[in-house]
């Protein structure tokens, strides 16, 4: 079986090399070549020599992600539909901030969590993506872009949960942030997860990324009910394994919640955040539910999330309201579904 060398980290690269009988520089070259030059084939390689290129086509592959539809919003945000060399399908999405773009890539072809209000949980699971599948996102994505440069954000909040395809994740971040790989800064890029807690503190001792956690309510009993994952780590649970996350200074724990009218958007549900994520360093984004048909749930008003929110600034907490961008082409937080027809 071939080699994807986007599977690899620049040891393990410079050691195939050097079991090929040839210099660890090469993978170096192969390096630059991937992920700076954001190249596709051997072929462009051109400071390697042809019979290391012929050899590398024989031993070794970088498949790359095919692209089968990107859509544009009214917002500027684009979304791209990917296709897995099985015949998976995944999406991605560009957006557009003031004076940069955020990338959010998926980690998984579907998700085993279920929540109720995700689109990507009406799909089931298919399969873990490899490291070089969540990589090809941001390649595939940067090399469309007319200015590749302003990428500088990534965001693992896509399709699937990060944290349940652990290895394949962590390979794909070293690469994105190390200086032979993408080269983003760490601070640039968040993992965000629904909480599956024993994995949240090892990822704070294996790499130094962002964390935000998808909340979406206080108690037990409504979290069950909106997110099954809570039933294995309950909030108390998940928020002890968030207190032993390694937090760089002057960095917070993002907590993301979505509002949903009658669910969990009284406030009896702001004064359980502010108990539970007392002492945390903490801020909380404030997403409204973005409406669906075949969602049975709708967002509160907007003069229902300002007095949500004002309840948490009152108490001394940074919170932010989140409008999602993209949600005229499903784009939007929680309405991935990695599909030809959409649920429309």
């Amino acid at each position: 079986m071939k080699v994807n060398f986007k599977d690899l980290d620049s040891g393990e690269i410079e050691e195939w090399f050097t079991n090929q009988g040839l210099d660890a520089y090469r993978g170096r070259q192969v390096r630059q070549w991937l992920y700076k030059k954001l190249a596709f084939s051997f072929d462009e390689m051109s400071n390697l020599p042809k019979s290391i290129r012929s050899l590398l086509t024989d031993k070794a592959c970088i498949n790359n992600l095919e692209k089968i539809k990107a859509e544009v919003s009214e917002d500027g945000t684009e979304k791209y539909l990917f296709k897995l060399i099985d015949g998976h399908l995944i999406e991605s999405v560009l957006i557009p901030e003031k004076d940069h773009f955020t990338i959010c890539i998926s980690s998984q072809a579907g998700c085993t969590m279920g929540c109720r209000f995700c689109l990507t949980a009406k799909q089931g699971f298919n399969r873990n993506l490899t490291s070089a599948e969540i990589i090809d996102q941001v390649i595939v994505v940067k090399r469309s872009m007319d200015t590749p440069d302003r990428l500088t954000n990534i965001v693992l909040m896509g399709m699937g949960e990060p944290l349940d395809n652990y290895s394949a994740v962590l390979m794909a971040m070293k690469n994105l942030i190390s200086n032979d790989g993408m080269n983003f800064s760490h601070r640039k890029v968040t993992l965000s997860t629904c909480g599956i807690a024993p994995l949240i503190k090892k990822l704070g001792e294996d790499i130094q990324v962002n964390l935000a956690v998808s909340l979406n309510a206080a108690d037990d009993k409504t979290r069950n009910f909106l997110m099954p994952i809570n039933r294995r780590y309950p909030i108390k649970t998940l928020i002890s394994a968030c207190r032993d996350f390694a937090l760089p200074n002057r960095s917070m724990i993002t907590f993301e919640y979505i509002l949903i009218k009658g669910i969990n958007d009284r406030d009896r549900d702001a004064y359980n955040i502010i108990r539970i994520l007392s002492g945390l360093k903490a801020k909380i984004n404030l997403i409204p539910l973005n409406p669906h048909h075949s969602l049975k749930m709708t967002p509160p008003s907007m003069e229902e999330i300002l007095h949500f929110r004002q309840i948490l600034i009152d108490n001394h907490f940074t919170a932010i309201i989140r409008k999602s961008k993209g949600e005229d082409i499903l784009a939007a937080c929680g309405q991935l579904s990695g599909r030809h027809n959409k649920m429309e």
